[in-house]
């Protein structure tokens, strides 16, 4: 029947062993464009001060720069759904490759501030693409028992990319002498610190030739026999593959196309479940995380801090990020979703409003006190760790899996889009902001890590140990 789950099929629900390192290797292959989202939204961490004054430009004008990204990363994801739902994942995987590639060449290789902006909507595009791509072929492959700790290797791989981008460009920077315009390979530092970015994009690409389509495009366009074999690759053992076909087909022939009509219904323009995921998206970014990536090494600089050592303190953060995350991987499947995000969202006012006391005072020598610098560096390294081990995966794995299969790929991408409106909102405004008053500012993202605790419990439900045909 329609109403059949995944989780009904004998062994459905686990992969058999001899197969569960083939899921592992595919999984994180789709990944990698997790780890190029985080590489490129983060390697510009190293470059602001140096785009600051190669090109003179002010603080509103600079926070622009930053942040275009941001506009393409917000289109890409709104799109990247249908562009999927029409000629599959992997091809979807592939045009990101080449946006992460011709991105990373032309950023490196500026002739102005405003081909700059140009080449940065275009990697932004490819990371709103592999935002939205990497969850959902991620939870189309994944046997329901694993879902969860597959789901995150999404943010796993977006946290290792931060971290390895301000490795490299704190590597950079000292080989340069501690001057982000210091001559490098015939560039200025920063430069070359945009354009490594070539390498994992093309290692994307070739990964993506290494992975099979998701079973649910290939039953969607009529290529029954060939999704039978990649749920066998999948998910093995002794399971009746016509039948899981069968079912999975039933579940897709119940359901329309996804569409942005489909979204709409309720008293407020969208279904309830839509606004639900757009809440959780633009909590995730309302707490600031982003001006920890984007912003660090310039707000560390700001209350005084050594250049080497403010990218050193960036790259720590990542690490602590990565930390975080791997805690998150541990428990996701353990203790559910919703407990991680009420945890983190905890956590998260606790470094926030330590920071937000911390930067209240003035600074002395053009340096903070130096019990409250010390309060603001651990401050800051509590928050990312708060943030990792809950927010950072539960809401995409939550993206991932909350919608109804009628209404997922429309669903997921007006909800990572708005994520991405979010962190431009966050983004383009902080140095600004940061201008007016930086204890304010962080008493603000203090404010949106509490009201996330009673919106998690009044309106998100756990999806932990669901089929993807359960939901809705």
């Amino acid at each position: 029947m329609a109403s059949t789950s995944q989780a009904s099929s004998p062994g459905a629900g686990t992969a058999h062993p001899d197969h569960l390192g083939h899921v592992i290797f595919i999984a994180a292959a789709a990944a990698m464009g997790g780890f190029l989202f985080g590489y490129d939204s983060s390697v510009i961490n190293g470059a602001v001060e140096a785009i600051r004054d190669r090109y003179d430009v002010g603080s509103a004008v600079l926070a622009q720069v930053i942040a275009v990204a941001l506009i393409g990363c917000a289109i890409g994801a709104a799109t990247a759904g249908r562009i999927a739902d029409r000629i599959g994942r992997i091809r979807c995987m592939q045009i990101a490759a080449v946006l992460f590639t011709v991105s990373a060449v032309g950023s490196a290789l500026p002739f102005a501030l405003w081909d700059l902006a140009m080449w940065r909507v275009i990697g932004g595009f490819a990371i709103g693409m592999a935002s939205v791509i990497g969850p959902a072929y991620i939870a189309e492959v994944s046997p329901p028992a694993y879902r969860g700790r597959l789901g995150s290797f999404q943010q796993a791989a977006i946290v290792i990319g931060i971290a390895v981008s301000q490795l490299v460009n704190w590597g950079l920077l000292n080989a340069a002498g501690g001057d982000q315009r210091g001559e490098l390979m015939g560039l200025e530092a920063w430069q070359v610190m945009l354009g490594v970015m070539v390498i994992p994009a093309v290692l994307y690409g070739l990964l993506s030739f290494a992975i099979p389509e998701s079973p649910r495009f290939l039953i969607s366009v009529g290529k029954r026999e060939r999704a039978k074999k990649i749920l066998a690759e999948v998910e093995g053992g002794d399971v009746d593959f016509d039948a899981r076909v069968t079912e999975i087909e039933h579940a897709m022939h119940r359901e329309e196309k996804s569409s942005f009509k489909d979204l709409l219904g309720g008293g407020f323009f969208f279904k309830p479940i839509v606004w639900i995921g757009i809440g959780l998206s633009v909590f995730q970014q309302f707490v600031g995380i982003n001006v920890a990536f984007y912003y660090s090494s310039t707000l560390w600089q700001s209350v005084g801090v050594d250049p080497t050592d403010s990218f050193f303190y960036s790259f720590t953060t990542s690490i602590i990020n990565i930390i975080g995350t791997v805690i998150a991987m541990i428990f996701v499947d353990r203790v559910g979703r919703k407990p991680l995000a009420l945890i983190g969202s905890v956590g998260m006012v606790i470094g926030l409003a330590l920071e937000a006391w911390a930067f209240s005072f003035h600074l002395v020598d053009g340096k903070l006190p130096a019990t409250q610098g010390w309060v603001a560096l651990i401050a800051a390294h509590i928050f990312v760790l708060f943030f990792a081990l809950s927010w950072g995966v539960v809401v995409w794995v939550f993206l991932g899996e909350m919608f109804p299969n009628r209404i997922r790929a429309a669903a997921l991408g007006v909800a990572a889009s708005a994520q991405w409106i979010a962190n431009w909102a966050i983004t383009a405004s902080f140095p600004s902001l940061a201008d007016w008053n930086l204890s304010g500012t962080y008493v603000i993202y203090t404010v949106f890590a509490a009201l996330s605790i009673p919106f998690v419990l009044k309106f998100v439900k756990e999806t932990k140990g669901k089929a993807l045909e359960e939901m809705g």
